[in-house]
């Protein structure tokens, strides 16, 4: 089928496909009236569709339930993982880059873990290094996440995730276990 073709006259398969082809790509809910202008279509003639899908997608066709689920979230619609797959999605993100971290990037990781939240610049003070690339490693793993921007410096402030936590098997920072025994006493003779 041609753009040029009329797409009022598209079968009803066809927009099946076409709107769920749309909800596969976006990020972002989609509204019905975003859908609707899209396809050149009705919005009742996509509402039907969407709850079609979402019922298909359920398994209450006689198909069966699906791996992911379509939901009407801020205001529009969304695929998103099914929670009885979250485990697989879960593993996958943890073996799809298997690669170790860096010593940098566990001495930064650490950093933010026991001081958050915390800017840039006060891991780059606190390790005496610039920690640019290395936060921006943790950020893509998904391993610390930006909490907040200070209104008055513009500085981004850095916290550890809800992965780390699980990634590290602790259900909390409350169980990261203390610096004090790692840091030497202050009585002791260090040998130069």
């Amino acid at each position: 089928m041609t753009t040029d073709q009329n797409k009022s006259s598209l079968p009803q398969d066809d927009l099946h496909g076409a709107v769920e082809s749309i909800l596969m790509i976006t990020d972002t809910p989609m509204s019905l009236v975003s859908l609707a202008t899209a396809l050149e279509q009705p919005v009742n003639v996509i509402r039907d569709i969407v709850i079609a899908l979402q019922s298909d997608y359920n398994g209450e066709t006689g198909g069966r339930i699906r791996g992911f689920e379509l939901r009407e979230v801020g205001g529009g619609w969304r695929i998103f993982v099914r929670a009885d797959f979250d485990w697989a999605v879960r593993m996958f993100v943890a073996n799809e880059n298997p690669t170790k971290l860096s010593q940098a990037a566990l001495e930064t990781l650490a950093v933010i873990a026991y001081k958050q939240p915390i800017s840039r610049g006060q891991v780059a003070s606190i390790r005496a290094v610039n920690v640019d690339s290395v936060v921006k490693t943790l950020l893509s793993r998904g391993l610390i996440t930006e909490l907040y921007t200070d209104s008055e410096t513009g500085a981004v402030h850095f916290g550890s995730t809800d992965l780390m936590l699980e990634l590290l098997g602790i259900n909390s920072l409350d169980e990261l276990p203390p610096l004090s025994p790692h840091l030497p006493d202050a009585n002791s003779n260090f040998d130069l």
